[in-house]
């Protein structure tokens, strides 16, 4: 437990904060924490943080309670395993989950704390991780999808002072930097994710000396009680007193032939509470697969589901977490025994919101998402330019993937985006100006959202073409099970991964491998996932779906999924589009289900390598 060094004693008196006060307060921490994502992204260099933004800031309250921020991170459990003392000037490093509960989830992820002092008190703390393209380990990018324990993936940081009071552990970083393949991506990373906490902490040190420290520490705790009575009330609407809802989805396979994994989560509320049980769920997996999840982390992505989903005008925060108990079981795919590999743990942070998502729509369909793009999936390209003014030197790509939102009730998914909002897309231009390929197309693969009266969104073929011999790696899933359609909605398409070699040959690979060599005018064929429809598909507008046939989104054989009979133009033909619809209205259930996963897994199964070109994974056994 860390010791907190503060010259100032005495507790700070709680105050009463006008509205107008609180929303100052409120909104200049939401700009603090959209200043610390730009003063990131203008310092990096690595192009996941630099072009993507894969970082996640945080601002906290005294004892590290989240009020304003995006995900992914937790002080409390950090501070709680951190060991030593705490004083002003301190800077925390970690990329150890089992030396800081879980506060991050794999060794990629550097996580910097910093403790917010004024006038010799804590009052606050700012923190921020960031995904380092290369951490070291077996192989670029530090994600081998063969591994068996931490140790396989790269430097692993224990919670240490990088800056002890205002200084620089110079010796600790020159250590750290030594063992990874890019340190001046690492080192200008690093200085981004202390620089914007520093901003947070001035800004937050700007607020106290405004509005005096009392009112400022005053405004926080009423933010954190404003989310605690509005999820409350949440809670009380959307569940029903004493009732348990579970439901069940997978990850396809853990890298080394196993799987799928079932992953299920169950929901109790009692009075005002929830019980959050992942009781059931598949054993540890062999493979790099294993999420390791914090308990505060779960309560934080259940809030960000119910708030964004339910209630979208409140600005969520920690304030709800006593109202949320989670039960994990040891040595499961949410909470695997060290030291097993954590590198691929992007697939079940997805799965988390699409389980959220099945359990709110038991309770009330008109909240129900269909499942959608839920991970993150990473495409690495490295190797030594072989020619040309730049022979001999190192390049390495790390990116992530985008795909098809699922339908909602508000609408259709959108069409190559991705999982969190705030990811953008390296630009071509980047990649080609940069490193040695080209992009022959980036395109939205029509067909692949599922057909529902709102439509999920379409995967995206992006091809890239290989300038220079190099090695490639490659983490996704779905690409055995479908993302499930729901209220009627059919379910999206499933991803696919090939090479069109420059011989001629076509490879197809699996959603997790790496090491894969490639040659000059080899073409990958990164193929993502749709999202799964919502809603009745013969209730759409014919029109809408002749439109999206001109654009190319439907085909006019994919337009009959509709009921809808149109030519490649999207010309709709109404009298054979009402005799489409009437046919398939008589051969089906007069009530549709609420999820449509497609086939049985068994039948899925049966038929992997028939459809896939892959074989079939082996059943997950405990270790």
């Amino acid at each position: 437990m860390a010791q907190i060094i503060q010259t100032a004693t005495e507790p700070l008196p709680t105050v009463d904060v006008d509205v107008v006060t609180l929303d100052l307060v409120e909104n200049a921490l939401r700009n603090a924490r959209y200043e610390m994502d730009e003063v990131l992204f203008r310092t990096a260099l690595s192009p996941g943080i630099r072009e993507q933004h894969d970082e996640f800031p945080l601002i906290g309250d005294p004892e590290g309670k989240m009020v304003v921020g995006q995900f992914g991170l937790s002080i409390p459990d950090f501070l709680e395993n951190f060991s030593g003392t705490i004083e002003e000037g301190d800077v925390l490093l970690t990329s150890d989950p089992y030396s800081c509960g879980a506060a991050i989830s794999h060794a990629n992820d550097w996580l910097v704390v910093m403790p917010v002092y004024f006038e010799g008190r804590i009052v606050g703390w700012a923190s921020m991780f960031g995904h380092m393209s290369d951490v070291g380990g077996k192989t670029p990018a530090s994600m081998p999808t063969d591994a068996r324990t931490i140790y396989e993936e790269g430097v692993v940081i224990p919670p240490f002072k990088l800056y002890k009071a205002g200084v620089l552990d110079e010796d600790a970083l020159r250590i750290i930097l030594n063992q990874v393949r890019k340190p001046d991506w690492n080192r200008a990373d690093l200085n981004g994710l202390v620089a914007a906490c520093s901003t947070a902490s001035r800004r937050v040190q700007e607020l106290c000396a405004r509005f005096g420290a009392d009112t400022y520490t005053s405004a926080l705790d009423a933010l954190l009680d404003r989310n605690y009575r509005a999820m409350k009330a949440l809670l009380q609407m959307v569940f029903k007193d004493g009732e348990t809802l579970s439901f069940t989805d997978y990850i396809c396979d853990d890298g080394v032939g196993y799987g799928p994994y079932e992953l299920k989560l169950s929901l109790t509320r009692n009075g005002d509470k929830v019980l959050l049980d992942f009781t059931g769920s598949s054993p540890q997996a062999k493979g790099p697969i294993n999420y390791f999840i914090n308990e505060n982390l779960v309560r934080m992505f259940f809030g960000i589901y119910m708030i964004t989903v339910a209630d979208p005008q409140i600005l969520w925060n920690d304030g709800f977490y006593p109202l949320v108990d989670v039960e994990i079981p040891e040595d499961s795919f949410w909470k695997p025994k060290f030291p097993a590999a954590l590198n691929a743990r992007n697939h079940g942070i997805g799965r988390v919101f699409d389980l959220f998502g099945g359990l709110l729509g038991q309770t009330n369909p008109d909240l129900l998402n269909a499942a959608g793009f839920s991970s993150s999936p990473h495409f690495m390209y490295s190797g030594n330019y072989s020619e040309g003014e730049r022979k001999g030197e190192w390049f390495q790509l790390y990116s992530i993937g985008f795909g098809g939102i699922p339908g909602r009730p508000i609408g259709d998914g959108p069409d190559g985006h991705s999982l969190w909002p705030s990811f953008v897309n390296i630009p071509c231009e980047y990649l080609e100006s940069y490193y040695p390929l080209r992009v022959e197309a980036w395109e939205t693969v029509s067909d692949t959202g599922g057909a529902g009266l709102h439509r999920g969104g379409n995967a995206v073929d992006v091809a890239y073409r290989f300038l220079e011999p190099g090695t490639i790696a490659i983490h996704d899933d779905r690409w055995l099970t479908y993302p499930w359609g729901v209220n009627g909605g059919d379910p999206g398409a499933r991803g696919r991964k090939w090479i069109d070699r420059v011989d001629g040959t076509k490879e197809i690979l699996p959603s997790k491998i790496h090491d894969v060599a490639v040659a000059p005018g080899d073409v990958l064929h990164f193929v993502t996932w749709g999202g799964g429809g919502w809603g009745d598909p013969l209730a759409r507008d014919p029109e809408l779906v002749g439109l999206e046939v001109r654009r190319g989104l439907v085909s006019a054989d994919g337009a009959r999924r509709y009921g809808v009979v149109c030519d490649d133009a999207g010309t709709v033909d109404a009298d054979a589009t009402s005799a489409l619809r009437a046919e398939l209205s008589a051969g089906r259930p007069e009530v549709l289900p609420t999820f449509n996963s497609g086939p049985p897994l068994e039948e899925i199964l049966a038929r992997c390598e028939e459809e896939t070109g892959l074989p079939a994974p082996k059943p997950p056994v405990a270790l």
